[in-house]
């Protein structure tokens, strides 16, 4: 039966160099090893993700949602997982997540990691007989449908997003969603609406606005956010020389203020 293998610590907060292309490169052949069965995300769809859990309502601890990067049902990793792999792995992800993080709240913009096909790099088909993700959708759709499969991930993990009350959140996960495959009529006519209402003209357009739309879901759930709960006292506090009230004659910093 699977356990809990514990995560290595995230990296000092001043660690916030962003991953080299190299890097990119070496996490996505790093979260394909991740032990059978889990079904890991792909680096592509690792950003995506990371970029839905900085925008929740709530604050997400790394341990709350590393599980479901590693496996899409947030199954815990093997005892016997390799420590050097995970400690490497996990390494890349926080720092893409800090740097993630670091740009969204002292720029207001972040580059995301976007698959770009054209002639030198095609969009490899799936095998004859299985079914293509991205067929239908435009090419716009098909670049970013991967990068957006991902936040919709964390936001089916992490629901809090989705519940918020707020016609402004509402409408930019709509302008995300747009570029998954739609499942309803009212999927396909909220696209057709977005498309007349906010048209992208090409790729660069797409990207542009994908970054607008999660900076304003940045905004609009920060308060939420870093909101400090207050606590209400029904009792008035107890010295530490008074008397303890659980009546045993002590005072309280000999008995229960201990």
């Amino acid at each position: 039966m699977p356990v809990s293998t514990p995560f290595p610590p995230p990296p000092k907060p001043t660690a916030l160099l962003d991953l080299t292309d190299e890097e990119f490169a070496e996490l996505d052949d790093l979260l394909a090893a991740t032990p059978e069965p889990l079904t890991p995300c792909d680096a592509v769809m690792l950003d995506g993700f990371l970029c839905c859990v900085l925008v929740q309502p709530l604050l997400l601890e790394p341990e709350t949602w590393l599980p479901h990067v590693f496996d899409f049902d947030g199954e815990l990793l093997p005892d016997d997982a390799d420590p050097a792999w995970l400690a490497r792995t996990t390494g890349l992800i926080l720092r893409r997540y800090q740097a993630l993080n670091h740009a969204m709240v002292e720029d207001g913009w972040f580059n995301p990691l976007i698959l770009e096909f054209d002639e030198e790099h095609p969009r490899v088909l799936p095998p004859e007989g299985e079914v293509d993700p991205l067929a239908g959708l435009s090419d716009i759709s098909q670049a970013l449908m991967p990068w957006v499969a991902g936040f919709h991930h964390a936001s089916t993990c992490f629901p809090d997003l989705e519940e918020m009350a707020s016609d402004s959140v509402i409408l930019a996960l709509a302008r995300l969603y747009r570029h998954l495959p739609p499942e309803t009529d009212e999927d396909r006519a909220l696209i057709d609406t977005l498309n007349v209402e906010h048209p992208l003209p090409d790729l660069e357009a797409a990207i542009e606005d994908l970054v607008v739309t999660v900076a304003d879901l940045s905004d609009l759930t920060r308060e939420s956010r870093y909101r400090v709960e207050t606590f209400v006292r029904d009792v008035p506090k107890v010295g530490r020389n008074d008397a303890c009230p659980c009546g045993g004659g002590k005072k309280f910093k000999a008995c229960h203020g201990r």
